[in-house]
């Protein structure tokens, strides 16, 4: 073999060694750049400062003291328990007309609530706080005659009124 084709074969393998290293470089300098390129441009460090009106405290210092219980029963105070029953007497659009319906309850039984309720465009006349169903259609059986468009609803009632009377009292 020729020394002229033997030189030349060394340095077309020079020449494409050094070309093949060159853009190895070009590669591992352009990931190297661009890895810390991106660490700088998405390290984001600050502060989280919140402002907000002073007055969302104390409604918030005030909500907690009406939610908070003390554990004793006020007289003459309604408690609200959990779901019960009422028996529905009434309902219409006429405010007067309402009324008078709820009088005429609270003459016929002055021991039981009643309660007045609106939703645009009827009243509704609503009576009795009842734990059981049954309780409710006790007094229904009994009203019908008087009311004759009766219903049942569940929803929050009031505990009933404690006797606190002593053994002495009586």
């Amino acid at each position: 073999m020729p020394i002229f084709a033997a030189n030349s074969a060394f340095l077309f393998l020079k020449q494409f060694s050094f070309v093949y290293c060159h853009t190895i470089m070009k590669i591992f300098y352009t990931l190297i750049f661009s890895f810390f390129f991106i660490n700088i441009a998405f390290a984001q460090k600050g502060e989280v400062v919140v402002i907000k009106d002073p007055l969302i405290d104390s409604l918030i210092a005030k909500r907690v003291d009406v939610y908070r219980t003390s554990g004793e029963v006020k007289i003459g105070k309604p408690i609200v328990s959990s779901y019960g029953y009422r028996v529905q007497i009434f309902y219409g659009s006429d405010r007067r007309e309402v009324f008078n319906q709820q009088a005429r309850f609270k003459t016929l039984y002055p021991r039981l609530n009643t309660y007045l309720i609106y939703k645009e465009p009827n009243y509704y006349v609503r009576v009795g706080d009842f734990r059981t169903r049954l309780e409710a259609q006790r007094l229904m059986s009994e009203i019908r005659p008087t009311f004759p468009t009766l219903f049942i609803f569940r929803e929050k009632i009031n505990a009933p009124q404690l006797d606190i009377t002593t053994d002495d009292q009586r």
